[in-house]
């Protein structure tokens, strides 16, 4: 995914410029579910399920597939199932395909709306799972996945709440589902994941965030609910190891009008010239792209840049051998020197009167 800036400096299209070549190092993956988080099921209950397995592995996904089903099974029984899917889709991309064929995905998403925590945690995840298969995406979607799903952002544990924001992250590479998650009320809860979740809930919200705010109603849904605070809070905490993410995730909604005055109020001018001054080399490029997007037609914001002390470090990294922060820094320096020169002509116009 690339985010083109639209900028012009020396006659030369910043647009050619993009500033995520590097993301895919910056987002980790939402991959399928750690095998820690759920209890092993013990031996009795998968006797139960898996006599099966070793003559016909066809006929045990048959037979989980029937025990999802709550009108012919037990609570017990499907979580038996569903759990016993889950590990099974965790590692194995031949299974993803053999469930959603066999009609799985169904139930699991019947599953995804239980009023049982733990089945709906299993349920959850295991949709996650089967949505690593391309071939899988759509039929998840149009099964009815994404309220489900973006109900569990909302009301879920911990666990459910990331393993959701994963899901929806994998269904919104197809591009008509970027609007569906949105129109369906995900990102409020995917901001409020940002802010309060734990490390991982704030990773994958910002996975997930990053990857349908590349549909521009998403943009302003995000701005309009706040994500500029978390964001601004994450870039100020070198410690959080979100700097990268959070960064990404900010330089991209910057083409929305209502981000700039947002990142200024939430604080975010003397962050990112931190960023540009203290920051990894990636760091500092977002940070001045991020600042330069800001700059390029706001004489106000170009003047609070610069007194937050933004000449010196922006100055320092326009020396730098990479080409692609180099020639950003070079075009927010001339930015920022816009102010000055424009004062210095009209006091040379006054002194002609």
């Amino acid at each position: 995914m690339e985010n083109r800036t639209g900028l012009t400096y020396m006659n030369r299209k910043l647009s050619g410029l993009t500033v995520t070549d590097d993301s895919s190092s910056a987002f980790s993956d939402c991959n399928s579910d750690r095998s820690g988080e759920f209890p092993p099921s013990s031996s009795e209950n998968r006797r139960l399920f898996l006599p099966c397995a070793a003559e016909n592995p066809d006929d045990l996904i048959r037979y989980l597939v029937s025990h999802l089903d709550s009108s012919s099974s037990s609570v017990d029984e499907q979580k038996q199932a569903a759990m016993e899917i889950r590990l099974l889709t965790k590692d194995k991309p031949e299974n993803r395909i053999k469930l959603a064929r066999a009609g799985a995905i169904k139930p699991l998403i019947s599953l995804v709306s239980s009023s049982d925590p733990q089945l709906q945690e299993h349920g959850v995840t295991a949709v996650l799972n089967l949505s690593l298969c391309d071939e899988n995406k759509e039929l998840i979607a149009s099964s009815g996945a994404i309220k489900p799903l973006v109900r569990v952002l909302k009301s879920g544990t911990p666990t459910a709440k990331e393993n959701a924001a994963c899901a929806l992250l994998r269904l919104s590479q197809i591009e008509d589902n970027k609007i569906a998650i949105g129109r369906s009320g995900a990102i409020p809860h995917l901001v409020s994941l940002l802010e309060t979740g734990g490390f991982r809930g704030k990773k994958d919200a910002a996975t997930a965030l990053y990857s349908l705010c590349s549909a521009k109603e998403n943009k302003t849904r995000a701005v309009e609910t706040g994500v500029m605070k978390p964001l601004v809070e994450l870039m100020a905490d070198f410690d959080s190891n979100m700097v990268d993410k959070a960064a990404y995730v900010m330089n991209l909604l910057m083409s929305a009008a209502e981000a700039k005055p947002a990142v200024v109020e939430e604080g975010g001018v003397p962050v990112l010239v931190e960023i540009v001054e203290v920051g990894t080399q990636r760091q500092k490029e977002m940070g001045v792209s991020i600042l330069l997007q800001l700059c390029e037609e706001s004489v106000v914001y170009r003047t609070m840049v610069a007194r937050e002390g933004a000449i010196a470090p922006v100055v320092a990294l326009s020396q730098s051998s990479k080409s692609r922060a180099k020639l950003k820094a070079e075009a927010l320096i001339e930015i920022l020197r816009r102010p000055r020169q424009q004062q210095q002509q009209q006091q040379l116009d006054c002194n002609r009167i």
